[in-house]
């Protein structure tokens, strides 16, 4: 379920708690405030572990790109060793 579903089903709900009695509407309430806040809580977590996910990435690319360096560096410095001119 994608959020906009969420969001609908949710405005749905509160319009279908508005026909109930005071008493069971608070309790309604509550639970969908609970609900709601949960959403929140878990839209939050999925946003940070996304930004995790993409400097993880950025990450991952410097140190290939690093490792490729240090491997072009590698062989140079071989071929200099080889040559006598070190």
């Amino acid at each position: 379920m994608d959020e906009a579903a969420f969001e609908q089903q949710i405005s749905e709900l509160l319009v279908e708690m508005q026909k109930f009695p005071d008493l069971e509407k608070k309790k309604l309430e509550h639970v969908g405030a609970a609900a709601a806040n949960q959403h929140e809580k878990l839209r939050q977590s999925v946003a940070s572990l996304q930004n995790s996910l993409d400097y993880l990435r950025l990450s991952i690319k410097y140190l290939a790109f690093d490792l490729e360096a240090t491997k072009r560096e590698n062989c140079i410095l071989r071929k200099m060793l080889e040559e006598g001119e070190v």
